[in-house]
């Protein structure tokens, strides 16, 4: 059975490209967005990056994201809640 370890306090996400955040630089970070709709979360190498890559996250789910520690990543609602996590057997 896999379980979570949480290792930094959930926070809620940055909003824009330019205020992207490592999530204290987590390689794996679980998400929860609670915006009431669906929400994009975006993931770049570096804070302001014209790459980036998306994906859509619907209401009140839960995603666990693997990321190099350098990746920043941001969303479109400030709802949806960020913590550093491990994940164990």
């Amino acid at each position: 059975m896999q379980r979570t370890k949480i290792i930094a306090t959930e926070v809620a996400m940055p909003t824009t490209a330019g205020t992207a955040s490592s999530i204290s630089e987590a390689t794996c970070v679980r998400l929860y967005n609670g915006a009431g709709g669906a929400a994009t979360v975006s993931i770049s190498t570096a804070v302001g990056a014209a790459t980036t890559s998306t994906f859509t996250m619907p209401d009140g789910t839960v995603e666990f994201l693997q990321k190099a520690s350098t990746d920043v990543i941001f969303a479109s609602s400030a709802s949806v809640k960020a913590a550093k996590v491990g994940l164990t057997n």
